[in-house]
């Protein structure tokens, strides 16, 4: 059997194995956060307060991008994450996230309220923000410092093509700059994501260029290993390497390549089944700082929850299993 054919079927047992049917719950915006009813298969949690995860590697806190879980309520969502035994969420507050940017005084409080009940937390938070001028962002940073917020992943930079990179460069690292300011009065870190493709950090040689002229505590690295892979097959430990003092926040995914018709194609699979070296990884995080978050990414296929649709033809049985099975994965690996 080929090593192609080999993911396709481990990702197809995957799928039949969690039996993706069903017709979820259709919640947006500010819906999500009126309904709130009692989960139905989920006990309440003995005790209000944090409690850490039986998954916990060390001091890291483990989050679930929240992304895969929109189509939840908010009751539900925080009883499914106390469940699967992960700390809490790594949560969107970005248009079209859990939390719209306009409604962050509002929202992020009552999802923070709703998450502490269920004896977790909101560890860190994806956003759209790219510079501390921009509309909502004092607002969002403000807020979430308040809630005891310690990071949030930033929006991406793309290289403006009239300008040269070293140009580029000096415009990302003033950006950024601004950042830092705004964020140590917040008390919260930003992570900017290495990602495949061409935008800035994708082959993170510039990234750490910037970072190093930025020379902030409060903006560093997401550092995401299904990403690196994909632009460093090879060389991604000593892209991780260069990075290593800026990383402040972990991803946690896996993929492999496929031919689709003679065209070379990224699959997202669950964690341990695609082309991610687990074994070299877990390595280098040992020479990150122990209490670093871990953030998992749910990006394979789950019915188009993992597109953060409304409405996903998933079930929570079904969730539950998919989040519990990467959690044992992450446990294992690290």
């Amino acid at each position: 059997m080929s090593q192609n054919k080999h993911f396709a079927t481990s990702r197809r047992s995957f799928l039949q194995k969690a039996g993706l049917t069903g017709l979820a719950l259709p919640l947006a915006g500010h819906q999500f956060l009126q309904a709130n009813p009692a989960s139905t298969t989920t006990p309440q949690p003995s005790s209000v307060g944090f409690s850490p995860s039986p998954y916990s590697i060390g001091q890291h806190k483990i989050a679930v991008f929240s992304k895969a879980l929109q189509w939840t309520e908010l009751n539900q969502m925080a009883d499914m994450v106390a469940e699967a035994g992960i700390d809490g969420l790594d949560l969107t507050v970005r248009p079209g996230g859990h939390v719209e940017p306009e409604r962050v005084k509002d929202d992020l409080p009552k999802i923070a309220e709703a998450m502490k009940k269920a004896g977790k937390e909101i560890v860190m938070m994806t956003t759209a923000i790219g510079g501390a001028d921009e509309p909502f962002t004092s607002d969002i940073l403000t807020t979430a410092g308040q809630l005891g917020i310690g990071f949030y992943r930033m929006d991406w930079y793309k290289y403006d093509q009239q300008k040269n990179i070293d140009d580029n460069l000096k415009a990302f690292a003033k950006r950024m700059t601004g950042l830092a300011k705004l964020n140590k009065a917040n008390n919260i870190k930003a992570g900017y994501q290495n990602h495949a493709g061409t935008g800035f950090g994708s082959p993170v040689w510039d990234l750490v260029q910037v970072l190093r002229q930025v020379d902030s505590p409060w903006v560093g690295s997401q550092y995401d290993i299904r990403h690196a892979v994909v632009e460093g097959a090879n060389s991604w430990p000593l892209g991780f390497d260069q990075l290593q003092p800026f990383i402040n926040t972990i991803v946690m995914k896996d993929f492999y390549w496929a031919n689709n018709n003679g065209k070379w194609q990224v699959v997202n699979v669950p964690l341990g089944e695609g082309m991610v070296d687990f074994g070299a990884y877990a390595n280098k995080v040992k020479s990150l700082a122990p209490n670093m978050p871990v953030t998992l990414h749910q990006e394979y296929d789950l019915g188009g929850a993992e597109h953060g649709h409304r409405k996903a033809n998933i079930t929570e049985a079904q969730m539950l299993a998919a989040m519990k099975k990467d959690m044992t994965f992450i446990k294992n690996s690290l």
